[in-house]
């Protein structure tokens, strides 16, 4: 598959300081190891590894690996940025199994470092869109969700794929107490045609290491060209469906929260603009670290065929 290469992003447009405080503030109110540990044992996996070529890479710069791995949203750990990555030292991400099931000829239970083993791990730069308006530049190490799909045979009946988040109030600070910021589990859900996508990923690692907690441990969902939220973490369960399944963000305010969550900036957040984003780990006057935000977050050539014919400003 030839690299992908998006156009490149200049600094431009302020969106308001204040996004990402205000989501937290809505929720409040509404009350690792290095890439051999990767695959456990497996150190010849771990080699091959090295090996994969990447197939998908964008041009502009890393964001430091400090910031992806202490900048992060995952309510289960708590509301602040920094709580994930603060509280998150209890999780055992280790043993773990995922259970795909539903409409599908092959329902199966795999567990994650046997499944790790199965399907060829490559390493893919992409773009990362918060809705609050922040951004980063992520080396992802992880494999297609479609190479997961083939292997339990969808049903011609199946149309969407739903996604489960893991209950652990006892290692999940977030996830204890009378008041909680959101209905656990976390869900989520895509078309199975976007589920199927290359650009759909299931990562298991970043920056050529096996993935921390804070960013999903052990198994996450990427899906490069929708905000951030779609992008479900710790996942349990992976369940083929006719129906359109709904997200948690959705159920919990559907005013401000879709089931496409497409980046569009040319649809604001009820709150504040999406027209740029802050990009994390760039800083400085006049603007620098800002850039515009680009329509399906710069993969349009890839994903815009998905939506013909639908109202995007509706559906975003």
């Amino acid at each position: 598959m030839p690299a992908y290469r998006p156009p490149h992003i200049a600094s431009k447009e302020i969106t308001p300081k204040s996004a990402y405080l205000s989501r937290r503030s809505l929720m409040a109110a509404s009350a690792g190891g290095a890439l051999a540990t990767l695959f456990g044992p497996g150190a010849a996996m771990a080699e091959a590894l090295k090996t994969i070529p990447s197939a998908y890479k964008v041009d502009d710069k890393l964001t430091p690996k400090k910031d992806v791995t202490s900048y992060n949203n995952f309510y289960e750990f708590g509301l602040d940025k920094a709580d994930p990555a603060a509280l998150s030292g209890d999780f055992k991400p280790r043993p773990w199994t995922v259970v795909v099931d539903g409409m599908v000829a092959k329902p199966q239970r795999f567990d994650i470092d046997a499944l790790i083993k199965e399907f060829p791990v490559e390493e893919r730069v992409y773009r990362m869109r918060c809705v609050e308006a922040w951004s980063m530049v992520i080396p992802w190490d992880g494999f297609p969700l479609a190479a997961l799909l083939d292997k339990v045979e969808p049903l011609g009946s199946a149309k969407y794929v739903a996604f489960e988040t893991v209950v652990r109030p006892a290692e999940m600070p977030g996830q204890k107490g009378l008041f909680q910021s959101l209905p656990w589990p976390y869900v989520e859900g895509l078309r199975l045609d976007e589920a199927r996508h290359p650009l759909t990923l299931l990562a298991v690692g970043l920056y050529g290491e096996t993935l921390p907690s804070q960013n999903g441990a052990p198994i996450r969902l990427v899906v490069p060209w929708k905000y951030g939220f779609k992008g479900i973490k710790s996942i349990v369960r992976i369940t083929l469906t006719d129906k359109q399944p709904v997200n948690t963000w959705q159920a919990a305010n559907p005013q401000e929260y879709g089931f496409y969550a497409n980046v569009n900036p040319a649809v604001d957040h009820p709150r504040w603009s999406q027209a740029s984003e802050r990009r994390i780990g760039e800083s400085g006057f006049f603007g620098a670290g800002r850039h515009p935000t680009l329509p399906f977050n710069g993969y349009a050539d890839e994903v815009a065929s998905l939506y013909s014919g639908m109202d995007l400003k509706a559906n975003f």
